[in-house]
């Protein structure tokens, strides 16, 4: 009897197995997708692996799917899977793409893949790398060749992660989209066509689609023979007749359904309730497939934030937080709209609805003293000598801060005029602080006061905020773009010194032997002690301008204009016992309290 038993699971194994590795089609009618054959409506949340820890990427999902939704849509951010010309990380912490969608797998869900090359998302450059700027007449989501190599370079490379995983491998990823709303910024057709040729050649079998606003010229431009049309976003009739127009032989659903909106630095949240209700019934009723942009947005650590633009001199930066006024918090909390979202999805679907899962357990953790540690001044690294200023990416450099350095000959005083600054400047002469510069607005002109010094010393110190992400001003280098001229004259003979400030050189900060005079551009250490990690938002509020660390992870840019005044910390960076907190702040000189709370806001 016991080997009838053992028969039997195995039995069961090997079926298990089997049915884990099932494949399917998935295929395109004029009206419908179809799954198996099967009309299916996609009914997608969006979120970005690069954006959430990833022991935190099964929580998100199951979230999403509790809320109603049935697939997973991602982001692939290129500059963040290839950080120099061929080297690539698809291996190490949440860079794990082919992790990520295992997992959607795993909870039961089906995966529409956006792996660009562009593809905006408020992200650095759209998730293009900067080395493409090193080159300084390159012409970005076009056949320009120098683009094109790296982009091959990159699809080929990624192919190798996401073949198999199609639905027809027997894995989840249902549709892959090409490029993303290529309408708004170009009209290449060959371009369009050859991203999709490359993603044929390299064993993409599944079907494609596009994204763009639900216009003629941008459909016309945008979309690519054969794929369905997705739309951003479609609301009612009219927005799919649109669709329908362009091509009658393809399926249109809403590519992005925004549930929230981005905020910018200098401005309030972005709170949008639950306006998408209507919209959402809407889709609902008609079913129509649709995809929640976003349904959990995430965080921007480091220097990924990007920035808007749509004038040469208007400059809209992100701010640090993705939380996107999202259903999913960015912390993994439903918010308000989440359970209006799920009581609305679960009348038109025809299955009980998930228990919402557990967000992760958020602390408080008391005000600690951040105390000045080092300066700028202090720390900086061998130079670069040129004629004129040169931006970062010139260098080598991607984001951070970069110093550029000369002595005046000749005019010592009168209008300085930087040309152009990207994006955030201080003015020294002779140490001390004279102006601050900042790139939104066009005003670029300060006043050097006149000094007894013979030959006195100008250091403009800049930093990148992050590359623009939409739209026709891409081409976005950091530090000084072109010149500096005082009183018309162009300052010759500069130092440049690149700080990129990365992990590695935080954690090799050392305390100088001297003392530095009170000085802007300040390094402040501190720590705090906790008995059991948990996720919590650190309150930098009473800090100005800067970059914040914790245990040698960057949380990303703070800034007093607001309205972001508290960094998102989760509980993985975090350790049981005594925790490190590294501040630099461009304004702040004296010791500051920092403390950690429970929320965004």
């Amino acid at each position: 009897m016991k080997y009838l038993v053992l028969i039997a699971c195995l039995l069961l194994c090997v079926a298990t197995a089997t049915n884990a590795q099932q494949k399917h089609s998935f295929a395109l009618s004029k009206g419908d997708f179809l799954l198996d054959g099967k009309p299916f409506q996609i009914i997608s949340g969006e979120m970005h692996p690069a954006r959430i820890p990833r022991a935190y990427w099964q929580q998100r999902i199951r979230m999403a799917k509790a809320m109603g939704c049935n697939t997973i849509a991602a982001y692939i951010f290129w500059n963040y899977q290839e950080s120099a010309p061929g080297v690539f990380d698809f291996s190490t912490t949440n860079h794990d793409i082919a992790a990520f969608i295992r997992l959607c797998k795993q909870e039961g869900m089906w995966v529409l893949l956006r792996p660009g090359p562009y593809v905006c998302a408020e992200w650095d450059f759209g998730g293009l790398p900067p080395y493409l700027l090193k080159i300084p007449d390159i012409k970005v989501r076009c056949m320009d060749s120098r683009y094109m190599a790296a982009a091959t370079r990159y699809i080929n490379r990624l192919a190798k992660e996401v073949a198999p995983l199609q639905c027809t491998n027997g894995g989840p990823i249902l549709m892959v989209q090409v490029e993303n709303e290529y309408g708004s910024y170009g009209n290449d057709k060959t371009y369009i066509k050859t991203l999709r040729d490359l993603w044929v050649k390299d064993g993409i079998n599944v079907p494609f689609y596009t994204s763009d606003g639900p216009t003629d010229f941008m459909l016309d431009a945008g979309n690519v023979d054969g794929a369905a049309i997705g739309l951003d976003s479609g609301g009612n009739d009219g927005d799919f007749a649109t669709a329908k127009k362009h091509n009658p032989n393809v399926p249109a659903f809403s590519g992005e359904t925004y549930p929230g909106w981005l905020t910018h630095w200098k401005e309030a949240w972005q709170r949008t309730d639950t306006s998408v209700l209507p919209e959402l019934r809407y889709l609902l009723q008609n079913k129509r497939s649709f995809n929640l942009y976003v349904v959990h947005g995430g965080t921007n650590f480091g220097f990924t934030a990007g920035a808007n633009a749509f004038s040469p001199t208007q400059y809209q930066p992100d701010v640090t937080s993705y939380d996107y006024d999202a259903p999913i918090t960015e912390q993994g909390q439903p918010a308000p709209k989440y359970y209006a979202i799920r009581n609305l999805i679960s009348q038109y679907v025809n299955h009980p609805l998930p228990e919402i899962p557990p967000a992760p357990p958020v602390i408080d953790i008391p005000a600690f003293t951040m105390q000045p540690f080092t300066s700028i001044w202090q720390q900086l690294p061998a130079p670069v000598y040129s004629p004129q200023p040169k931006p970062m990416e010139a260098l080598g450099q991607e984001s951070g801060f970069i110093l550029y350095r000369t002595k005046l000959v000749g005019h010592k005083s009168g209008k300085l005029t930087i040309t152009e600054p990207h994006d955030y400047a201080q003015v020294f002469l002779n140490g001390k602080l004279i102006d601050s510069v900042y790139r939104d607005g066009g005003n670029w002109t300060v006043t050097l006061p006149k000094t007894e010094v013979k030959d006195p010393q100008l250091d403009i110190l800049v930093e990148g905020m992050g590359h623009i992400n939409f739209a026709q001003y891409m081409i976005d280098h950091k530090g000084i773009t072109d010149r500096v001229t005082l009183n018309g004259m162009t300052l010759m003979d500069w130092q440049i010194y690149n700080m990129p400030m990365g992990d590695k050189y935080i954690s090799s900060l050392k305390k100088p032997g001297t003392a530095d005079a009170p000085h802007d551009g300040v390094f402040f250490k501190g720590s705090f002690t906790i008995d059991a990690t948990a996720d919590t938002y650190l309150d930098v509020s009473n800090f100005k301008k800067g970059v914040v660390w914790v245990n040698g992870h960057n949380l990303g840019r703070l800034w007093n204009v607001g309205p972001q005044q508290r960094l998102y910390c989760p509980a993985v960076w975090l350790e049981k016992g005594t925790n490190e907190v590294v501040i630099f702040d461009l304004h702040l000189a004296t010791e500051a309290t920092v403390r950690g709370v429970k929320t965004l806001e």
